[in-house]
């Protein structure tokens, strides 16, 4: 499924990862940028045909194991961790990406892997202490001269640990509005990497698109090196 973008004839095809989780939400928002296409990814072939993906929020494990069994899993590892494809992932796709999860339920899950960082899954505990709060950011890109950011919990994981220099720290939360009162500092809910863009929190679900647009500029940045 495609989503056609009618203002403008599209440099950029975007697709979502629609496995499970939060997609409709994201394709919305990326359908809305200009010169940008966009892809509903659920098999190999869709995969083959975008510049970039988004891997929503929703149920990391479920994703997992959907992934392995329809295959896409390791064609997803290949195209963000070897051909560095940009990356967005939200959530549950941010514990995807990392290369450790905590908490992980019985078994383990699968991971794509490739970002340093060391994530807890539901940091701040069940669906019912799902929260809103606004954020410290230093998002970066054209326009972003605000330093907060509101940002929409659920089930959300937080970065425990960053493991190497090319992580870079860009939204933190408040020790003070956490709900996680084992909380000994501001906790880390959103970081880049070279080709990824992991946050904990849900932007689709808010009226702020900078991270949307963000990831689209360094879409466009990277393609332009090519």
């Amino acid at each position: 499924c495609q989503q056609k973008n009618s203002a403008k004839m599209a440099d950029v095809t975007v697709g979502v990862l629609a496995l499970q989780g939060a997609f409709r939400e994201h394709a919305d928002i990326l359908a809305q940028q200009e010169g940008v296409d966009v892809v509903l990814v659920r098999n190999n072939d869709n995969l083959e045909k975008i510049d970039a993906l988004v891997i929503p929020g929703g149920e990391s494990t479920t994703m997992g194991l959907v992934g392995v069994r329809t295959g896409i899993l390791k064609s997803l590892k290949k195209r963000v961790s070897e051909e560095k494809i940009p990356v967005m992932a939200t959530c549950a796709g941010m514990i995807m990406l990392a290369d450790k999860a905590t908490h992980e339920k019985t078994g383990s899950q699968p991971l794509i892997g490739g970002l340093h960082v060391t994530v807890d899954r539901n940091h701040f505990g069940s669906q019912a202490k799902s929260f809103e709060a606004e954020l410290d950011c230093n998002l970066k890109g054209k326009g972003n001269k605000r330093k907060r950011t509101q940002g929409i919990f659920i089930r959300a994981p937080a970065i425990l640990e960053v493991h190497d220099d090319s992580v870079q720290v860009l939204a933190t939360l408040p020790q003070d509005v956490s709900p996680n009162e084992d909380e000994s500092d501001n906790c880390i809910v959103a970081v880049e990497q070279e080709n990824m863009l992991a946050l904990a929190f849900h932007p689709e679900l808010t009226d702020d698109h900078r991270w949307h647009e963000y990831f689209i500029e360094k879409v466009r940045a990277q393609l332009s090196k090519k």
